[in-house]
């Protein structure tokens, strides 16, 4: 559904499963941290409203979006996790090198979550400016870092 007919932030919090005696991990990109930042606060905010230890919130940072599916995986390897939230922000430049990133950042998440039996939640603004980057990490559409917590809360309780 386009996030324009949905604001990112809403949803019934009676259809969302506990996080109590949950852990995850947050993998967050340090590129465009001005939006990244913004989607951890939310994913973090909600994980903690809906019943989850802060304790029990593992973030690592990683430079760029494309670092996101490899810091997954050894999260996903290293630690005892119910499910990983991947966050980055890839915004479209001038040349196709966005269309190379985002693929391989999709793609990358979702064979993570494939190949490590973990759910690895796809949290990556992918863009063509940065007002729609900013409309998406707590702007006018909401936050996609309080969709991707809700999306993990979900996973986790499968």
């Amino acid at each position: 559904m386009s996030s324009e007919l949905k604001n990112l932030s809403s949803y019934n919090k009676e259809e969302v499963p506990s996080g109590e005696r949950c852990s995850f991990g947050i993998v967050v990109s340090e590129w465009n941290s001005e939006i990244t930042e913004a989607l951890l606060q939310g994913a973090v905010d909600t994980l903690i409203e809906n019943g989850t230890d802060e304790k029990d919130i593992l973030v690592q940072y990683v430079p760029g979006a494309y670092e996101l599916p490899y810091a997954a995986s050894e999260l996903s390897k290293r630690k005892k996790l119910d499910a990983i939230i991947c966050l980055g922000c890839i915004i479209q430049g001038e040349t196709r090198h966005f269309d190379f990133i985002a693929n391989a950042v999709a793609n990358g998440i979702m064979n993570v979550s494939l190949k490590e039996e973990i759910p690895v939640i796809f949290g990556v603004l992918t863009t063509n400016n940065l007002e729609q980057a900013k409309e998406r990490c707590g702007g006018r559409v909401g936050n996609k870092g309080v969709e991707a917590a809700v999306t993990a809360l979900k996973m986790a309780a499968l």
